[in-house]
């Protein structure tokens, strides 16, 4: 199955009308620390989008690059226990989300209809940035913008100082 390109990322984005630019990087950014170093920006303005089956239906969070996903409160938000959360696998990524790990993007999935759950911690910053499709494109937006191109929930879903 192939996955999803830069280009079908940029497609996407400009279907919205706010000017948000795919850009492309020599340097990885596979990881939030390699997309912070890549870019020159602090690691919580990563917004990195986690692929999930919750229960056996996917579920994208996009949380920021320095906080880690909480398992309870996920389970919590969607009425399962703890043990129904799970990272999706590679292939389940690519084919449900269309994308392979290190380049999900918020946006373009092949499934319609995926839940979209942000991360509350990124509204600290003015700018965030997010993967568009693989481990070297990424584009630069603000939480505003996250929530209006994704149509996600806002929650809090990472793990606090009594998580461990």
């Amino acid at each position: 199955m192939e996955a999803f390109t830069p280009e079908h990322v940029q497609r996407v984005l400009d279907g919205f009308n706010l000017g948000l630019r795919v850009e492309h990087f020599d340097q990885t950014t596979f990881t939030s620390e390699d997309a912070a170093r890549a870019i020159g920006c602090e690691l919580g303005q990563i917004a990195k989008s986690m692929c999930l089956m919750v229960a056996g239906s996917p579920v994208l969070v996009v949380a920021s690059g320095d906080q880690k996903l909480s398992d309870a409160k996920l389970a919590r938000h969607f009425a399962v226990g703890r043990k129904k959360v799970k990272i999706a696998t590679a292939d389940e990524c690519l084919a449900v989300f269309g994308y392979p790990p290190g380049g999900v993007s918020p946006v373009g999935h092949r499934t319609a209809g995926i839940t979209i759950l942000i991360d509350q911690t990124l509204n600290r910053w003015p700018e965030i940035h997010a993967a568009a499709g693989t481990s070297h494109d990424n584009f630069s937006l603000t939480f505003a913008q996250l929530c209006t191109i994704t149509g996600g929930t806002v929650i809090d879903c990472v793990r606090d100082g009594l998580e461990g």
